[in-house]
């Protein structure tokens, strides 16, 4: 049982890192471009559209949708930051101006965590010597708010906005250099072989079965490029 303990802590410390922040906006950005591309292309197909149209719309697609998400990351991201600096903004004026009542807040939280009340003392009495430490203890305990969670919204929004695109431009390729007929079998490969990837590499974090992530996700591509397909079959025959 201690010998598991540290694997566990390592994979819950990996995906709270950087790092590990960094990699789940990878993984969500190429997802999402594969899994909406492949999806649009499967509808263009199944509508008998040209390989003029097909390219056109796809690359306006890929581009549209690198927009979206890099902005959409960067505005929730963002967001999140200002709401973060409104409460520590909140909770410093609280110290200020309601000093007893913010260290009576601090003992009920310890005593709460089955402190002693000597150890209530103790505790807040060393964390209330400096205000900035006080400070985020209460944005801690009290509201479980670390501005280290918080990233730099531009940092997010831009490699959002990259792994989307690289998702969304993948489907496309094939149709550079394949005839039609054979440009979707190609995309659709392709894109079946980049989430089986993105679902196995991100196991270097879960510690989860490298093959049963990337099917996983080739599941919901396909899922997805089945639905895409039937959809625009469907209106490509009605619309004739």
């Amino acid at each position: 049982m201690n010998a598991a303990a540290p694997g566990i802590a390592e994979v819950e410390e990996g995906w709270h890192s950087p790092k590990g922040r960094a990699i789940r906006e990878i993984v969500f950005g190429v997802h999402d471009g594969l899994i909406t591309t492949i999806g649009f292309l499967s509808g263009v197909n199944a509508a008998s559209a040209s390989w003029r149209v097909i390219v056109i719309a796809g690359l306006a697609e890929a581009f549209a949708q690198t927009l979206s998400m890099g902005f959409g990351a960067y505005l929730s991201t963002k967001s999140e930051r200002e709401f973060y600096q409104r409460e520590i903004a909140r909770e410093r004026l609280e110290i200020e101006t309601a000093p007893e009542s913010e260290r009576d807040e601090m003992r009920q939280i310890y005593r709460s965590k089955g402190f002693s009340e000597d150890e209530v003392e103790m505790v807040v009495a060393r964390v209330t010597a400096n205000r900035e430490l006080w400070l985020k203890a209460m944005m801690m305990e009290e509201l479980g708010l670390i501005e280290e969670r918080f990233d730099n919204p531009l940092k997010v929004g831009l490699l959002m906005g990259a792994s989307s695109f690289v998702g969304a431009f993948l489907p496309i390729l094939p149709y550079f250099f394949l005839e039609l007929r054979w440009a979707f079998t190609a995309s659709v490969a392709l894109a079946a072989s980049a989430l089986f990837a993105t679902g196995a590499g991100k196991t270097l974090l879960t510690r989860k079965a490298w093959w049963r992530s990337g099917l996983e996700m080739v599941a919901i591509g396909l899922l997805v490029s089945v639905a895409g397909y039937g959809i625009g079959h469907f209106l490509g025959v009605l619309w004739r």
